[in-house]
């Protein structure tokens, strides 16, 4: 059986699809189940069992003999979040007993990190462990996958195989209940059928000009076929980043996005919130030679090709992937 936390959410059911589509059906999806717009996300997907989050632990430490691997993805993502308890408890402690169970049972696990670790990447951008203790996050959220990361790196008993996932900025189907956390695609196309236009957030930073703030944007269909990948392959433990490894400006997001919409871009600036302003990363991009090292050899989705998929084959009509 392969576990997957954080199920119904935009990475978890999109590697159950990616599961599914490879021949593995014997999926136990753990959630919370509480929000009844993320549940299309697994509509037409093969699930064999569905466990609450709350008493998933309890389960998984008497029932661990019909567990081949896990995959925790399930956390609380939101940046903006500023409640270090709720981080402590969802993305840290959970995180540990999960950990502890895979190691004391010798289950091989994959964990949700994030480049939210990075901070305003000051100390680049390089998934080596040397730098996990020096990085300093922008919230309470980048914070919590990085205490976990350092936390992991320092345990002499583990996983008989693990890694810590750095993903960068995600987009693609599955996203829709996101609301503000999601990408600036899916608000871009939002706001084209509400507006005709759409507004990006100005720089507030003198060395970046409105809409040229750069992030590494990965396609999930990327994104899945690299934890495939993991689970498959289990290269040397550790932590490995997630982007595309070219950083990409939110102009280029927007523009692209109308362009699949067969329109031309009408793109104005507004100033970005002030709860997310002095925590806002203006550039990311990962260093991807440690994923290339282990044995991944495909090439990612261009942001051309990306975007025009998503629009045109989900986003448009918002359906599920």
């Amino acid at each position: 059986m392969i576990v997957v936390t954080g199920a119904l959410g935009f990475i978890g059911s999109a590697l159950i699809k990616q599961l599914n589509s490879m021949g593995h059906f014997d999926i136990l999806a753990v959630d919370d189940f509480y929000q009844d717009r993320k549940n299309p996300n697994i509509e037409n997907k093969r699930i064999r069992e569905f466990i609450h989050r709350d008493i998933f632990l309890a389960w998984f430490d008497r029932i661990y003999s019909q567990v081949d691997f896990v995959f925790h993805l399930g956390a609380r993502t939101d940046t903006a979040e500023m409640d270090t308890e709720i981080f402590d408890r969802l993305n840290l402690q959970y995180s540990k007993d999960i950990w502890n169970i895979c190691s004391k049972h010798d289950i091989p696990l994959v964990y949700a990190s994030s480049a939210a670790t990075y901070g305003i990447g000051d100390k680049g951008f390089d998934d080596t462990h040397s730098i996990v203790k020096k990085l300093e996050p922008l919230n309470p959220y980048g914070v919590s996958k990085n205490d976990f990361d350092i936390w992991a790196l320092a345990q002499k008993k583990h996983p008989p195989f693990w890694s810590g996932i750095k993903f960068f900025n995600v987009y693609g189907p599955n996203e829709y209940h996101k609301s503000r956390m999601a990408s600036v695609i899916l608000h871009t196309v939002r706001q084209i059928k509400k507006t005709g236009a759409m507004k990006l957030f100005r720089s507030h930073n003198k060395d970046y000009k409105d809409g040229e703030q750069k992030r590494d944007f990965i396609y999930i269909k990327d994104v899945v076929s690299v934890l495939y990948f993991m689970m498959k392959k289990q290269p040397k433990n550790g932590l490995y980043n997630l982007g595309t490894g070219k950083a990409r400006t939110f102009y280029d997001l927007a523009s692209n996005t109308f362009i699949a919409m067969g329109m031309e871009p009408k793109i104005s600036y507004i100033d970005t919130p002030i709860d997310i302003r002095d925590k806002y990363q203006y550039y990311t991009q990962a260093n991807m030679s440690k994923l290339k090292k282990a044995g991944y050899t495909k090439s990612f989705t261009s942001l051309e090709d990306g975007i025009k998929d998503y629009v045109q084959n989900y986003l448009i009509d918002e359906k599920i992937w």
